[in-house]
């Protein structure tokens, strides 16, 4: 099906504080960003099935027309936003019905990819963001759109490369956008405007941290954290980890381990207790503890090694432990020393997501996981594929992580979402 992008109409700031003025704070089950309501991968679901059926879940409806991409859905209300492309010229933004998939809107981005428009994997990868009753999207070739979610009206855009000098990696933008108070958060790259903040009502810079002889853009995302009484937002660069005062965008320590020698920074930085974890392909993965003392921070590194979870699936932490995948199989991490407690190779790589005392898997290979959180064994209550998988698959894999909202587990792979009923029977 045909993707028609809307007229780009433009809603008034006038328009814009009305609308804001009414809208009504984010619901618990809601999912309205990349990794959830705190962005830690964990979801405020409760209430949920604690193991499944033999053949999975009851799927509820499935669409095969969302555009191809690696976006995974943010969901808040009825409503379920992510980018999809067609093409190399037309990616977009788009939202569905909760209900049954019925795609309500769609509104163009841009091109995907780089700007020789060879990009390798040529999909959207962003998640789009929620803030009460407007969205914000980052598509492949820098173009950062601030929709409203009614009707996928255009409020502003920016575009990362032309209007801050951005400077990305081999596969192009793929971070999702932060909205934190009044401020959008988000990482250009290059010399200019490292990261960048922006009133997220106009697009107007706040601050930007121009990092001394720059870095480009990797594929991870900002992480607000709150370190020696410091608020500060950690990203993961393609040199390595900085932490950005976020008051003033002013740089206060950075740590580039974790990122020599890799040609793929993907992974958001873990943070938890003050310590932030983080690792990537063909380099060190580390938990470092950043602090203040006579007014500059210190980076101290409290454990380091190669074997710990690198990948595209992310890590997700519950309790003293932590889960991911490395480039073969599942792991499970004790936080705070860097111990592996057990490792699973039947999954191999995977993405993660927690709710209600259970994880929820999307491996690689398209099969659908849910697991007891447990540092004794890997313990695993149910596995499924999803059926009437996209045939033309070439070499992408299911990258797409879990999201679990409303009752609801939503999985995703390439032009196709998958929407299953997973609330326990009351």
């Amino acid at each position: 099906m045909k993707i028609i992008p809307q007229l780009r109409r433009k809603v008034s700031l006038v328009q814009f504080a009305a609308l804001a003025l009414v809208a009504l704070p984010l619901g618990a089950a809601d999912f309205p960003q990349w990794r959830g309501p705190q962005r830690t991968g964990v979801s405020a679901e409760t209430g949920l099935l604690q193991a499944w059926p033999k053949d999975g879940p009851k799927l509820l409806w499935q669409v095969k027309d969302i555009g191809t991409g690696y976006s995974t859905p943010s969901v808040v209300g009825d409503r379920i936003y992510l980018a999809g492309n067609e093409g190399l010229e037309n990616e977009f933004a788009l939202a569905l019905s909760a209900k049954d998939g019925r795609r309500v809107w769609s509104t163009k981005l841009g091109k995907v990819g780089n700007p020789k428009q060879e990009p390798n994997y040529p999909a959207a990868r962003s998640t789009p963001t929620v803030d009460r009753k407007f969205l914000y999207a980052l598509g492949s070739d820098g173009d950062l759109v601030c929709l409203d979610t009614a009707k996928g009206t255009e409020v502003w855009r920016k575009n990362l490369r032309t209007d801050f000098g951005g400077r990305h990696g081999e596969w192009a933008y793929a971070e999702s956008p932060l909205v934190d108070g009044d401020a959008l958060i988000c990482t250009p790259g290059g010399t200019n405007a490292t990261l960048v903040a922006l009133n997220k009502k106009t697009g107007d810079v706040i601050w930007k941290c121009a990092l001394p002889e720059g870095d480009d853009a990797s594929y991870s995302s900002v992480n607000p954290a709150e370190v020696s009484g410091v608020k500060q937002y950690v990203q993961f660069l393609s040199k390595g980890l900085v932490g950005v005062e976020a008051k003033t965008g002013r740089l206060l320590w950075r740590f580039e381990k974790t990122a020599k020698g890799s040609p793929a920074v993907i992974l958001m930085p873990l943070v938890s207790d003050g310590m932030i974890y983080s690792g990537a392909y063909r380099a060190t993965c580390a938990l470092v503890k950043p602090a203040k003392k006579d007014g500059a921070f210190t980076v101290e590194e409290i454990y380091s090694a190669k074997n710990l979870p690198v990948g595209l699936g992310g890590v997700v932490k519950v309790g003293d432990f932590f889960y991911g995948s490395s480039s073969v199989s599942a792991l499970c991490v004790e936080f705070k020393t860097g111990t592996i407690k057990w490792e699973e190779r039947s999954l191999g790589p995977c993405s993660w997501l927690a709710a209600d005392q259970r994880l929820y898997v999307h491996a690689e290979s398209g099969d659908v996981a849910l697991l007891e959180p447990s540092p004794d064994a890997y313990r695993e209550r149910g596995r499924f594929t999803p059926a009437n998988r996209p045939s033309e698959r070439g070499q992408s894999k299911a990258w797409a992580y879990p999201v679990v909202a409303n009752g609801r587990l939503y999985i995703r792979e390439l032009n196709s979402l998958w929407c299953y009923d997973i609330a326990a029977a009351k």
